[in-house]
């Protein structure tokens, strides 16, 4: 059908069907721009034909890198999670390495079904030091999931956006799934998209066909991409975790907490009542111990910077903004927090969605983060 001869009823016809943005999932609507799918009728008209038809925040994001809201609540991705528990599929559960407590999702067997089996993507292992064990970080992940109630049929580790293991993972994902359907599972920004897309580009040769970014929230329904079995792979929306540091910063400091390239850990020897601050963003205090070490895990371009204890306050107020940076978004978030723990064992103090330092046992530290954002401790990754 030509452009000429598609009219609002042609295109309303279409609607009433179930037209689904290709970029995010969303189904296609003309009526509120505030709400996901949204295209104006006159855009539609123009593309409701071709191979990529976009709403308008996907098409905005992928060409302009410029993110529109939309509204959509934790409930709506919860009834999304729900479905995937009538069916029978293979689980593909996709977890960050560089902030696998921040992409841990609670509960997850409830949700996708107890009978469904768990194949968990570690991605992004190409930001960790390659001088780190793969063998140990299984073992590591094996204990974190087990706290969480998952005993996965396979742990694959890769980098979605290097992937030298693709055929690996297809192959892996092809032996579990049985001739079920795929659900890809995650929280926002570990990379479900970016490594969906690889696997479509492996099987067509078509690039970036599901949009992806930096920007939390960018799937916002499910996508559905047939096997060639007659099942589906589909990629779910990214869960929301609320006290990730990515919802208290601007859109143009992401890029502190979302590193791209292999981190650099940064070791500091410290004496007791020091600190230090990462950026603007979060705070490291070492209240009490013997002399000793601790290794920071950041974002190469995140500045960190010591100073004492005593005053770290008054500095905090004086320079958060301007050599403190980045700061958090909100004025009301720029009083942190403080978490304090007694270390009993080797572990990592986790600032959610930013990274960790790595601490001794026998010594007591604080840290700190805006409010909402959480501070965990964990037992060491490294």
């Amino acid at each position: 059908m030509t452009t000429e001869v598609i009219t609002d009823e042609y295109v309303q016809e279409q609607l009433n069907e179930g037209l689904r943005c290709i970029g995010c999932g969303a189904i296609m609507q003309v009526l509120d721009p505030t709400k996901a799918g949204y295209l104006p009728m006159s855009a539609l008209k123009k593309s409701i034909d071709s191979e990529e038809l976009l709403c308008k925040r996907c098409f905005r994001l992928r060409h302009y890198n410029e993110i529109q809201p939309v509204e959509l609540t934790d409930d709506d991705f919860s009834r999304l999670l729900h479905q995937i528990s009538d069916a029978r599929a293979l689980i593909v559960y996709v977890i960050d390495v560089f902030d696998v407590t921040g992409s841990e999702i609670a509960g997850l067997p409830r949700f996708v079904g107890q009978d469904n089996p768990i194949l968990v993507v570690a991605n992004k292992v190409d930001l960790l030091p390659k001088l780190l064990n793969k063998n140990r970080l299984k073992n590591w992940l094996q204990a974190e999931l087990k706290v969480q109630g998952i005993k996965p049929v396979d742990i694959f580790l890769t980098s979605a956006t290097h992937p030298k293991n693709l055929d690996g993972l297809l192959d892996t994902i092809d032996a579990y799934r049985e001739g079920r359907d795929v659900y890809v599972v995650g929280v926002t920004n570990v990379g479900k998209s970016t490594l969906i897309n690889q696997i479509i580009k492996s099987g067509t040769g078509v690039q970036d066909l599901i949009t992806t970014s930096r920007f939390p929230g960018t799937t916002l329904d499910r996508i559905e991409i047939p096997l060639a079995d007659g099942k589906k792979l589909i990629d779910t929306p990214g869960i929301v975790k609320r006290d990730q540091i990515t919802h208290v910063l601007a859109d143009k400091d992401l890029k502190y907490a979302l590193p791209k390239n292999e981190i650099k850990p940064r070791t500091y020897q410290l004496n007791a009542e020091q600190t230090i601050f990462i950026g603007g963003l979060a705070r490291f205090d070492f209240e009490s111990g013997e002399h000793t070490p601790i290794t920071a895990y950041f974002e190469n371009n995140l500045n960190l910077h010591r100073t004492k204890l005593a005053g770290a306050d008054d500095f905090y107020n004086k320079h958060a903004g301007e050599l403190l940076v980045p700061s958090p978004r909100e004025a009301a978030t720029t009083n942190l927090v403080k978490h304090v723990f007694n270390v009993t064992e080797k572990s990592d103090i986790v600032f959610a969605g930013l990274g960790w330092i790595s601490i001794p046992a026998g010594v007591k530290v604080a840290g700190w983060a805006p409010q909402g954002v959480s501070v965990l401790i964990r037992k060491a990754m490294i």
